[in-house]
């Protein structure tokens, strides 16, 4: 078992791709691609969110049972789901216009709070979900486990806000 005085196999990947990955997707967001309608994605994604979020808690009660094979799938399965989202989102708002939020009073703050807080923390995981990945991938079981203890709230929260945020917006789509 690797204990952790070796240099991290994927450090540089993980790095270089929690670096791109945001930049990307910013970058993106400022290309406009006229003529296709994908305004049926938001609730799509919405819902790989929400998937996610439960194979995510599906996946901690797996481990914590000692069904280990069946967590390292529903891992898996929610990263897939995580890459399939951020398609789904970046071809969205590549070809729609930005849908601004119609509450007023204390729920637009709300709705910001959340919304502010879900971009920043979808930001922020993208290297904890890609280390704890790799951790387990190479076998350090004791740096996995310490890292997952960060990794599963923060990705709970990302994908839970995900489907809360959708779930305000979605009167106001057009």
């Amino acid at each position: 078992m690797n204990t952790g005085n070796a240099k991290q196999p994927y450090q540089k990947l993980i790095i270089g791709l929690s670096i791109i990955i945001p930049l990307a997707v910013a970058a993106l967001f400022r290309i406009k691609i006229p003529g296709y309608d994908f305004s049926f994605l938001p609730p799509i994604y919405a819902s790989i969110n929400g998937l996610t979020a439960i194979l995510l808690i599906t996946a901690v009660m797996a481990v914590k049972s000692g069904k280990r094979i069946l967590h390292e799938r529903l891992m898996k399965i929610c990263i897939g789901l995580s890459a399939l989202f951020l398609v789904m989102y970046v071809l969205y708002h590549m070809t729609s216009d930005s849908t601004s939020f119609g509450g007023e009073g204390w729920i637009r703050y709300v709705y910001y709070f959340i919304l502010i807080t879900h971009i920043a923390l979808s930001v922020v995981v993208i290297p904890f979900v890609l280390f704890t990945f790799s951790h387990a991938l190479s076998g350090n079981f004791e740096r996995h486990k310490r890292l997952a203890k960060f990794t599963f709230p923060l990705w709970l929260y990302v994908a839970t806000t995900g489907v809360i945020v959708y779930l305000m917006i979605s009167p106001y789509y057009q």
